[in-house]
């Protein structure tokens, strides 16, 4: 399948900059792939598409505190993004400017912290190592939230701290928030345990090749860059006995998706953790999932690839472009959807 079936013209100011007022107050679009109709809603409302028996499932990640803002012994700025610690004081990471760092260069970061600059790794990542080995508790001083780049503001709000995380945030680790889940509340989550729908735990860190577009000509020459996960004990014996029942995995984004599917095989999900570089695209036949509550996702991204593949992709772009003319809000900030 061709990339450009996944394109779509965007306006700029669809963009969602900052949040909105109150997390579940971003618009619902519905869609119903048994009749491919469409129906916007607010998410609050969410729990009139789910019944007793159904399970929530949520990624409980939790957004590191990874930009850093460094200087070098010659006062020049360097930001230093983490993306994956490696051992304990050692990390990946992007550093920009990148070609003014040579390898052994060591910045200075607030609070007499030292991080050294190694090797260049290709695709503008470097190898940092620490003066402290506990990273992230330093982080939680002196790091920033990694908005989105498409996230353009002169300096973060305050807001953030609180709004680019979920609710149910619990394991730290991860780069990006899993953004389908930013518009739950206690209120909502309270509303649908009431209701009789279960939630379910797994934890999968999203790593910055989240936003790596799609450049190949072809879907399936695309590559997705590995990210960690575990699936507990206690989630695949719930998600089995939802299935036993006959209840639907609702899964919230397509992080937990990919875990689901990387974790069900005969017939039954598993418990487990390690890597996962699960890339689903279209054509693909879904295993694991019923039921898909996820963001709108940037033009020709695996992400959409994902999307379009479990909802069809003529039904998933058509609903794209209806929200575009309906002025829904787009990506991490923004509006969500309902795929039945």
């Amino acid at each position: 399948m061709r990339t450009d079936a996944l394109d779509y013209p965007l306006p700029e100011e669809l963009i969602a900059q900052s949040p909105v007022e109150r997390r579940d107050e971003a618009r619902l679009l519905v869609l119903d792939r048994a009749d491919e109709s469409m129906r916007v809603d607010v998410f609050r409302n969410i729990n009139h598409y789910l019944a007793a028996g159904d399970c929530l499932v949520v990624n409980d990640t939790r957004v590191i505190r990874a930009r850093l803002r460094a200087k070098k012994t010659s006062g020049g700025n360097v930001e230093v993004f983490l993306l994956h610690e490696e051992e304990p004081g050692a990390w990946t990471a992007l550093v920009r400017p990148s070609g003014k760092v040579r390898p052994g260069t060591t910045l200075q970061l607030p609070g007499n912290v030292k991080v050294v600059v190694g090797e260049h790794l290709g695709e503008g990542r470097r190898r940092v190592t620490f003066s402290e080995s506990e990273v992230i508790g330093l982080l939680e001083r002196i790091g920033e939230i990694p908005l989105p780049p498409y996230i353009h503001r002169a300096r973060q709000d305050p807001v953030d701290a609180e709004r680019y995380q979920t609710v149910y945030a619990r394991t730290g680790g991860a780069v990006a928030a899993p953004t389908a889940g930013l518009h739950y509340t206690e209120a909502v989550l309270a509303s649908l345990g009431e209701q009789g729908v279960r939630r379910a735990t797994l934890t999968l860190h999203v790593g910055y090749g989240t936003f790596k577009p799609i450049t190949a000509e072809r879907l399936e020459d695309h590559v997705v860059e590995s990210e960690d996960f575990v699936l507990p004990e206690e989630t695949a014996a719930l998600l089995n006995e939802t299935r036993r029942e006959r209840g639907r995995i609702v899964a919230v984004g397509t992080t937990a998706t990919r875990v689901l599917e990387t974790q069900f095989w005969d017939g039954k999900f598993h418990a487990g953790w390690g890597k996962t570089s699960k890339y689903i695209y279209p054509p693909y036949s879904f295993q694991a999932v019923d039921v898909l509550q996820t963001n709108f996702h940037l033009p020709k991204s695996s992400l959409l690839a994902l999307v379009c593949a479990f909802a069809g992709v003529e039904f998933v772009m058509r609903a794209y472009e209806f929200a575009v003319r309906e002025r829904f809000r787009f990506y991490s900030y923004g509006d969500t959807m309902l795929i039945l």
